[in-house]
């Protein structure tokens, strides 16, 4: 299902084009696909369901599913006798022409639908609780291959007798959700210079005493619903510089976790980060363009909603907006540094009326062996 809005009103999942339409009197139509109709009255949480061919406009539906789809939506709305419609950010194009050509008014609601999806029902806080404990399992596998990986004489970390790479890392994490029932996109496993920057996938060879930034943010394919987590995990001796950086992440991340709340905006927790951050003598932003390789500094916020897309509001930023009990977001706070790597520390928390739910369970440190 493409459009996750839509999946979130109904809880129906469907794979064609379908049309939520609430009346001003409280009434909730689906209009889908036919042969939909009967698996949708049974689960869709709609009150009446209806297929395309239900509301027929003079001249016909077109051949192209899509533009009927939207042919039938708006005859709907005509028989109805509505007149304008108030649409969120996500109604395609498509649907607004097929609107207009019934005399029907759209104004855009630009906040239409995003404050009741950053806020978690009962059903959604289980779903992305289990998507995390999910995700930190797979964390704890990939950070122990690298933790307890061997080494041979040039420092290239070896795995079963074979060399571990990125790529390898990736396919193993990838089986493992698999196994699970779970989508992944391709997971960032970036070691030395690869996670100076901070969304390199990471590429080639793993090395003992350099850091290995793991993010695995994949969906639960039978709710939808996505975790993510982040961990940095060192082989062997962890240097000095890498202590450092992970002791000024993970400093930051406590502190900006014990400002999460309710009402304190998302700017406002940035703001701690920068201040732990700044103070232990990193930098806020990308490096110039004259920088050295040493330059060391987090370039993004420090953390994102989440739900059924893995970046969701409200945003952890400058400009950040107030938090609402019910958000459920990351925090994750991160050092990147091209000579020597980069260190991200990440968990999700559930914002509450007087604080926060941290979901995650799994140790923060570097050693995984």
């Amino acid at each position: 299902m493409a459009n996750k809005s839509l999946y979130r009103a109904i809880r129906f999942m469907v794979h064609d084009a379908s049309i939520f339409i609430e009346l001003e009197c409280g009434k909730r139509l689906l209009i889908l696909r036919e042969i939909e109709i009967d698996r949708a009255r049974q689960k869709a949480n709609v009150d009446e369901v209806f297929g395309y061919t239900d509301f027929i406009p003079e001249g016909g539906l077109s051949g192209d599913r899509d533009t009927g789809a939207a042919q039938s939506a708006a005859e709907c709305l005509r028989r109805n006798d509505v007149t304008t419609v108030v649409a969120d950010r996500t109604l395609p194009l498509l649907y607004g022409d097929a609107l207009k050509n019934a005399g029907i008014e759209v104004t855009l609601d630009p906040t239409f639908g995003v404050i009741d999806r950053r806020v978690k029902d009962a059903q959604e806080i289980e779903w992305l609780k289990h998507a995390q404990q999910v995700t930190e399992n797979v964390m704890q596998m990939a950070c122990e291959t690298v933790g307890k990986a061997d080494a041979d004489g040039q420092g290239c970390l070896l795995h079963d007798g074979q060399p571990l790479t990125s790529e390898r890392l990736r396919h193993m994490i990838d089986l493992f959700l698999l196994e699970r029932d779970f989508e992944n996109v391709p997971s960032i496993v970036a070691g030395g210079s690869d996670g100076g920057d901070c969304h390199h996938l990471g590429a080639g060879q793993l090395m003992t005493a350099q850091p290995v930034i793991i993010d695995i943010f994949p969906m639960d394919k039978k709710t939808l619903y996505n975790g993510d987590c982040t961990r940095t995990v060192v082989h062997g001796e962890i240097p000095d510089e890498v202590k450092n950086m992970h002791k000024a992440v993970v400093e930051a991340k406590h502190a900006s976790t014990a400002l999460v709340k309710a009402g304190v905006t998302g700017e406002t927790i940035h703001l701690e980060t920068l201040r732990v951050l700044e103070g232990a003598g990193y930098h806020d932003g990308l490096p110039p363009a004259d920088a050295e390789a040493t330059y060391c500094s987090i370039p993004h916020g420090t953390g994102h909603g989440i739900g059924l897309d893995v970046h969701e509001p409200p945003l952890l930023d400058r400009n950040g907006h107030p938090l609402l009990a019910g958000d459920v977001i990351t925090v994750e706070p991160g050092l990147y540094c091209h000579a020597i790597g980069g260190v991200r520390v990440e968990d999700m928390v559930l914002v509450t009326a007087d604080g926060s739910e941290n979901f995650n369970t799994l140790h923060e440190g570097l050693t995984w062996c």
